[in-house]
């Protein structure tokens, strides 16, 4: 699997699915949970409703609506809570659920967001480093994972793990 970074909105990348970093609930939220669900339009909400919502380091598939990608990948990431509470764990599940899912829909191509990098406050570098080394890990038949940084920072921040190999 190839494995790039890129600095933009995952609302406008032509894959074929685009990984939601999704509140347990499915409906939508802050953060790239609702430009998602506002990009997608109302489709996706009303199939969110009937998918009975996703625990934390699970994920589960809808389709993509309005979105240039076919399909959304809703993963639920941990809330950060200081490290000793299985959250690189979960978070690790996020990216290998991802791709379970993708390879049971035929998905090839995957756009990841920073999960649990926002609101949920996982510290952006060791999110990162679990996002590579999960990705690097992982035995799929995705094609490439594409990690879409929303800032300059973050950005840096998968260039530089992914340069180290």
């Amino acid at each position: 699997m190839r494995i790039e970074a890129v600095q933009g909105d995952i609302t406008r990348e032509a894959v074929d699915a685009i990984v939601n970093a999704a509140n347990a609930s499915l409906r939508g939220g802050g953060g790239v949970d609702g430009a998602i669900h506002r990009a997608a339009g109302p489709g996706l909400l009303a199939e969110c409703r009937g998918l009975g919502g996703c625990a934390p380091g699970d994920a589960k598939a809808s389709g993509g609506y309005r979105l240039p990608a076919r399909f959304v990948i809703h993963t639920v990431g941990p809330v950060w809570q200081g490290g000793g509470s299985r959250e690189a764990e979960l978070l690790a599940s996020c990216y290998r659920r991802a791709l379970e899912l993708a390879d049971e829909i035929g998905a090839r191509s995957l756009a990841f967001p920073a999960i649990s990098t926002g609101v949920y406050g996982y510290p952006r570098e060791a999110a990162a480093g679990i996002a590579v080394a999960t990705l690097r890990g992982a035995e799929t038949r995705v094609e490439l994972a594409r990690l879409v940084a929303f800032d300059a920072a973050t950005f840096a921040l998968y260039r530089r793990l992914l340069a180290a190999g």
